[in-house]
């Protein structure tokens, strides 16, 4: 639920940092790919293999990207784009050997063997010669935030991590948003995670960020993803160690804010030319707090108007303690030298305790003190939940390029288990408890999936891709709330005797089962990048509630067959400039919880629910993308959405000062943004990447007698730059600066907010330890000031809570640091997305 206070003066530390970052970037544009291949050898002729390839930029030798060299010594760097390049070799005992210059156009690419002399008193040095990946990569299609080895997600979540991720927002009630919009699909190692709103930013805060590896920020998604998710999609890859033999990483960390935040971990990994067994475990122990307050005006309609009905004001502050045990073991298989088989079981079991106050004043329209509550909230809640993957890879031989095929089942059961104990007391003398709620909720979500991709080359310049999808979802959510009983002779109500309340209980279930199928067409020509593709999925939904209080609604059968079409053309005019379009239709879902009537209680006059009415939202996407020099992009974007889903406060009737937040359908959202993309390299030792989106929100629809158009919309703008500096002798820092002015989203407008956070970190024992500190948030200007208006109900909100914390954290790897060709998949996605990186 979002809530704001009396306006303060906002601080302004970055959005100083912010335009200091952006004077010193030039403007921008977008990219041709090919395939470069080629072979490394000892000097002897035999063949090199688990060496480290490195792709650079023939400019200023930039690392691109990395690969391994496999058994025969042979390399491949695919999805290349156009342009000048060099490539870099190195292996254990072996001196580093760099190739010529070469060009990379619409073709394959075959560089000459690459013979790599034997090293002597120098092996060791040459072995801490290690590309480090920048911290922000873009590419056509996305960017890619490379999380591991940053200082900045030292100690904290999955969530603050993708918070200060370019153009991400996290409003007061959770919802995540990517350049200025809602409706995001989060992809965690290719697996859809079912929650949305607070269950899902829940699920990420228990996720520790030194898990990761890396966050994809996709805009434009090609067919072969699945269509929901509007917005566009966040895909995050998870670590995964490439040594051979037995090796693993420890770390541990402690932040201190208001509270602290411990978290620990240990990664084990054993590797065979046939196997390779690996797993983890981390465990975190996390404190925090929360504070909200909230001033609310309350309104009657009138035959020529409306009249001022009385308001009231709240303060609410609770402390939350969460421990969560995350844990991952799986096992790959060569049955054959194309042919790998894979098994991964993960889990993540989270305890959550929550002690909460509550103090609200009732005033009527003269100001006059009515009554007051004083409240206490607390609650326990548990989130055992795991999952599984069987994934399955085959390669087939072909004389115009390999044929691959991937297959995945997965099946994953989230359980929620959660008590609330709820009571209100008079807030005057003597005070007295008066009334009692306690909230017992068990909830059970699980899915099961089947899912096939096939790439087929039909020539050195056509490939085709498809692939089908199964899946189904079972979702039971059985709430029981308990009142204090009634004498049945003076009708008070008797505190000490609890009895089942029929008007907030309920058991809801949903089933839902999609099936999808794709095909996608991609060709290249000497200058051209052609993409074309086509998704088709089948919804069929049955909602059940045993017993129907709400609505009639609240049962409920849905099938519908929907068509996704997408498409994109590159062109590259020369080696540095490149202009692309793209063009998607997507929809985006009510979640299971958005759907379920359930109440969850947040106060004595505020509770939070579902609407089993929400319809899912579809919208057109078209984007143009130019880009300059493979580095500065500019582009222009617009969207139109259809029913799109907003979230709604509003009274639960004319008269009541109870307030319900839930989510509801308009009519329609017109999206325009403008966005910018300057990396620069300020010296050998600083780079900045910079990013801005300029956008504009216009919704047209009306609810709860509130009409939305032109006159209640206005440009915003998010700005970002992030510098990394690397100093030499092992230390390096990273600085990232976030402004966020105000935006008017629907019925929220939020006021201007920013954030600075730092990092320095020092590299230990030959790179094997690794020490960081870092400081989140430091001038404390993250916190969220918003008003949510309506024609009858005006609600105004400050959300602070344990944004600035100092984190110091410590890593080790320890075993074997030879590398060999990354094999394992996590899931049927991974793949596919690495495939549909030039699409």
């Amino acid at each position: 639920m979002k809530t704001s206070l009396p306006d303060r003066p906002l601080r302004r530390p970055a959005l100083l940092l912010l335009l200091f970052g952006w004077l010193l970037s030039t403007p921008a544009g977008a990219q041709t790919r090919a395939t470069v291949t080629g072979q490394l050898t000892t000097s002897t002729g035999a063949p090199l293999d688990f060496a480290t390839v490195t792709l650079h930029r023939a400019a200023d030798s930039t690392v691109v990207k990395s690969e391994f060299s496999d058994e025969k010594g042979t390399f491949r760097f695919e999805q290349t784009a156009g342009g000048s390049y060099l490539v870099s070799a190195a292996q254990v005992g072996f001196v580093r050997t760099w190739s010529k210059s070469f060009t990379v156009g619409a073709e394959t690419v075959a560089l000459p063997v690459l013979a790599l002399p034997k090293s002597g008193a120098t092996t060791l040095k040459e072995v801490t010669v290690v590309g480090q990946k920048p911290l922000f990569e873009r590419e056509a299609d996305r960017t890619i935030v490379n999380v591991e080895g940053s200082t900045l997600a030292a100690g904290n979540t999955s969530l603050d991590v993708l918070s200060r991720s370019p153009g991400v927002t996290v409003d007061g009630s959770d919802n995540i948003g990517l350049r200025g919009r809602q409706g995001v699909l989060v992809l965690i190692d290719g697996k859809r995670q079912p929650m949305t709103g607070t269950e899902l930013a829940d699920y990420l805060r228990a996720l520790p960020a030194e898990q990761l590896k890396s966050i994809e920020l996709i805009t434009n998604p090609p067919a072969k993803y699945e269509a929901q998710g509007s917005a566009g999609i966040i895909a995050i890859n998870l670590k995964k160690d490439q040594r051979v033999g037995t090796n693993g990483t420890l770390s541990s960390s402690y932040g201190r804010g208001r509270f602290g935040k411990f978290s620990s971990g240990l990664t084990l990994n054993h590797r065979t030319p046939k196997t390779n067994t690996f797993g983890s475990y981390t465990y975190a122990n996390r404190r925090n707090y929360g504070a909200l307050t909230i001033h609310r005006d309350f309104y009657r309609p009138l035959d020529q108007g409306k009249v001022y009905d009385g308001s009231t004001d709240q303060d609410n502050y609770s402390i939350g303690h969460n421990q969560s045990h995350s844990w991952k073991a799986g096992l790959d298989y060569t049955l054959s030298e194309r042919t790998v088989l894979g098994f991964t079981l993960n889990g993540l079991q989270t305890r959550s305790v929550q002690e909460g106050t509550n103090l609200t004043t009732l005033l009527d329209a003269d100001g006059q003190p009515l009554r007051g509550y004083n409240s206490t909230n607390d609650r326990d809640a548990e989130f055992p939940n795991v999952a599984g993957n069987v994934n399955f890879k085959h390669t087939f031989p072909d004389s115009v390029g390999n044929r691959e095929l991937t297959a995945d089942a997965d099946y994953a059961r989230y359980d929620t288990r959660r008590l609330q104990f709820l009571n209100t007391f008079r807030d005057r003398e003597p005070v007295e408890l008066f009334d009692r709620l306690n909230g017992d909720q068990e909830g059970l979500l699980t899915i099961q999936s089947l899912k096939a991709d096939y790439v087929h080359p039909l020539s050195k310049q056509t490939r085709l891709d498809l692939g089908g999808k199964v899946s189904w979802v079972h979702s039971d959510n059985d709430v029981e709330f308990t009142v204090p009983d009634r004498d049945a002779t003076t009708g008070q109500p008797d505190l000490s005797r609890l009895v089942r309340d029929p008007r907030r209980s309920n058991r809801f279930r949903y089933d839902e089962n999609i099936n999808a199928g794709y095909i996608n067409f991609n060709h290249t020509l000497p200058k051209w990048t052609l993409q074309a593709g086509l998704r088709g999925e089948q919804t069929k939904g049955v909602g059940r509630q045993d017993e129907v209080q709400y609505s009639d609604s609240a049962n409920f059968t849905r099938n519908y067959f929907q068509l996704f079409p997408s498409a994109a053309v590159k062109h590259t005019f020369t080696d540095k400039h490149e202009t692309s379009v793209s063009l998607s239709r997507r929809i985006d879902r009510p979640g299971y919880g958005q759907l379920n009537p359930f109440r969850s209680y947040i106060d004595a006059t505020t509770f939070g629910a579902g609407n089993p009415e929400l319809r899912p939202q579809t919208s057109y996407n078209v984007e143009l993308t130019h880009t300059y020099r493979q580095k500065y992009s500019l582009g222009v974007s617009y969207s139109r959405t259809d029913d799109p889903i907003v979230g709604t406060v509003q009274p639960t009737s004319a008269t009541s000062r109870v307030v319900v937040s839930t989510s509801q359908n308009l009519g329609t959202q017109h999206y325009y943004a403008l966005t910018l993309t300057a990396p620069v390299e300020l010296a050998k030792w600083w780079n900045v990447y910079n990013n801005g989106v300029l956008y504009y929100n216009r919704y047209v629809g009306s609810i709860a007698g509130t009409t939305l158009g032109s006159r209640n919309a206005r440009p915003a703008f998010n700005l970002s730059s992030n510098s990394t500096f690397t100093f030499g002798k092992g230390w390096s820092a990273d600085l990232n600066a976030e402004y966020q002015s105000r935006e008017l989203d629907a019925f929220f407008n939020t006021r201007p907010r920013s954030q600075v956070a730092f990092g320095v970190q020092k590299s230990l024992w030959e790179r094997k330890g690794n020490l960081k500190l870092n400081v989140t948030d430091a001038f404390y200007t993250g916190a969220i000031r918003a008003t949510s208006s309506y024609d009858n109900y005006v609600e105004r909100f400050y959300q602070r809570g344990d944004f600035r914390v100092v984190t110091l954290a410590f890593t080790y790897r320890f075993g074997n640091d030879k590398l060999a060709p990354a094999r394992r998949r996590s899931g049927g996605a991974e793949d596919e997305k690495r495939r549909a990186g030039g699409a």
